[in-house]
């Protein structure tokens, strides 16, 4: 399959410090990718360049052949995003949340309401189309983000810590949505997770980024052979090291970002 995502030296600074330092990638189209790093490691910087909330300073990205710095418009064409902090409006309904967002993507009316039944219906939330989003279980309210960040077709769905806080029962129930999507659409899957089994069992390749660098990358079984660990997450300490790092921010903001750019 051709690469729907192709990285090559990408590198980001922030005045003197290097956030991140010369990486490349690539993502076959319709691949599951898991994108891995301790808190503060680049995941996060990188996550938004590939996704237009920052310019890189060096390198190159191509989005479905498209540079995010040069035609912006045309990526956020391509994909949809699951932040890791909530970016509902708790205010309105599953309905109104959808509609919302189709409008800001410029969906025509019946386009939109005809996808946005189908995609309420397809994550099992259609009998609370009408209920206020405050009144949902965290479980309900990423299925209906995932639903929302699908709602223009996208190529690539982009998911910060999609189960962060689920139960596993909850975990599992999400992960055969998205394997069924991924069948039903042929999306390519790009995520990030603490959960390493949940990687191990999910991607097909993994890439671990730790001070701004790309330290490993392969499947989970290529991981634990080269550290000779039994476990991902085994093989993840050894790859990063073992101390806790400070967690970066995200979520609502980032959406009312791109929200404003699409609105340019």
């Amino acid at each position: 399959m051709p690469n729907i995502i192709e990285v090559n030296d990408l590198k980001k600074t922030f005045g003197s410090v290097e956030a991140v330092k010369g990486i490349s990638f690539s993502v076959p189209q319709g691949a599951t990718f898991a994108f891995l790093g301790p808190n503060g490691a680049g995941k996060s910087t990188t996550i938004k360049m590939l996704t237009t909330l920052l310019r890189p300073t060096s390198g190159t990205i191509l989005i479905d052949d498209h540079d995010p710095a040069r035609d912006p418009d045309a990526v956020r064409r391509v994909f949809g995003i699951v932040f890791q902090d909530p970016s509902l409006d708790e205010d309105l309904t599953a309905w109104e949340n959808m509609e919302l967002h189709g409008v800001l993507y410029g969906i025509s009316r019946g386009t939109r309401r005809a996808r946005i039944s189908e995609l309420l219906a397809f994550v099992e939330i259609d009998d609370r189309r009408d209920s206020y989003v405050r009144e949902f279980s965290g479980g309900m309210k990423r299925r209906l983000e995932i639903a929302r960040g699908l709602l223009h077709h996208p190529k690539i769905i982009f998911l910060d810590e999609p189960t962060l806080g689920l139960d596993p029962q909850t975990r599992k129930r999400m992960w055969d949505h998205l394997g069924m999507l991924r069948e039903r659409e042929g999306i390519t899957i790009f995520f990030t997770t603490h959960y390493m089994d949940e990687a191990d069992r999910n991607a097909e390749t993994i890439a671990i980024i730790d001070h701004g660098s790309i330290v490993a990358s392969g499947t989970g079984e290529d991981l634990k052979r080269q550290t000779r660990k039994e476990s991902l997450e085994d093989a993840f300490l050894e790859l990063t090291g073992h101390d806790i790092r400070e967690e970066g921010a995200s979520g609502l903001d980032h959406l009312r970002m791109m929200h404003r750019m699409r609105g340019r």
